[in-house]
This record gives C-alpha cells, sequence and structure tokens, in this order.
C-alpha cells in the first residue's frame, strides 16, 4: 500500500513478470527436476545408452526417476506458489500462513500426488512408482531452493531500489 498502485495502461503480463516466470522460477524449477531425475537413475547404477524397457534391469528405477520428476515439478510449484505471493517485499512481510486457500490447494495437491505415487492401482494407470525415503528427502528441498532464489532476487531489487 505504500507504492503508487500501477498505470492504468501498464500491461498485467509485462517483460519483468516472463522474466522472473520463465528465467528465474522456470530455469531453477527444470534444473532441480531434471537433477531428480538423474539423481535416482545413477543411483540406479544407470550409464547413457543403457536400456530402461520393460523387462530390463533398470525398468523399476526408469519408473522411479519418471516420477521423481512428476514429484519434482510439484514440488517445485509449491516454492513458484509462495514465491509468487509477492513482488517485491519479502514472504516474511505477509507470513507464510496468511492465505489458508493457498495452504489447503497445496495440502491437495500433495495429497493427489501421493496418490497417484503410492497407490498400486493409479501406479499401474500413470506409470507411477513408490519414492523411498531419500527421494522423498531431496524433493523437499526443491521448494525451498525455488522460494529461496526468488526471495533471494526480492531482497536485491528491494537493495537495489531506494524507497
Amino acid at each position: 500500500m505504500e507504492r503508487p498502485p500501477r498505470r492504468h495502461d501498464a500491461r498485467v503480463v509485462d517483460r519483468a513478470l516472463l522474466i522472473r516466470a520463465w528465467a528465474v522460477l522456470g530455469a531453477i524449477s527444470a534444473v532441480l527436476t531434471l537433477a531428480g531425475f538423474f539423481w535416482v537413475l545413477l543411483r540406479a547404477g544407470w550409464h547413457p545408452g543403457d536400456d530402461t524397457g520393460p523387462g530390463t534391469p533398470l525398468h523399476d528405477d526408469w519408473l522411479r526417476a519418471t516420477t521423481m520428476t512428476f514429484a519434482g515439478i510439484v514440488a517445485c510449484q509449491i516454492g513458484t506458489a509462495f514465491a509468487s505471493r509477492v513482488e517485491r517485499a519479502s514472504s516474511r512481510a505477509i507470513g507464510f500462513t496468511s492465505n489458508p486457500l493457498l495452504l489447503w490447494g497445496i495440502a491437495f495437491e500433495v495429497a493427489f500426488a501421493a496418490a497417484l505415487i503410492y497407490l498400486p492401482a493409479l501406479q499401474s494407470v500413470f506409470g507411477t512408482s513408490a519414492l523411498g525415503l531419500g527421494d522423498l528427502a531431496l524433493l523437499a528441498t526443491f521448494p525451498i531452493v525455488v522460494w529461496g532464489a526468488d526471495e533471494l532476487r526480492r531482497w536485491r531489487a528491494r537493495a537495489r531500489t531506494p524507497q
């Protein structure tokens, strides 16, 4: 409320928003998701060129790696949701629990993803595989990294621009 309103002719989707969404949040999410995919495969002993098709020794690991990719996207979207709540201010200024609908949405998203990943009937339909504790521990860092990177970007922008 301390800043003047946006000009009436200003675009809702502008260059700064696209850079933030694609070059910052999107790029970080892509790197984290790919890292999760390769982390699962490399831990399983995969090497580039190894067959991962049905009936091969690495097929179950391939399913787990693609599941990790799906779960990574979900986890990164949680970080993006928290980061996108503010444009310039610190997230601490509005609080993490100030939007209960967002929290309910995230809870539903996590529960739905867990159902796709852990319920055998849905595993066969969606081609998912259960993730282990190590996988989940890695996933838990994804929203923090995405949100933290945007928080750092906003902090630098506030430091450069006098109030």
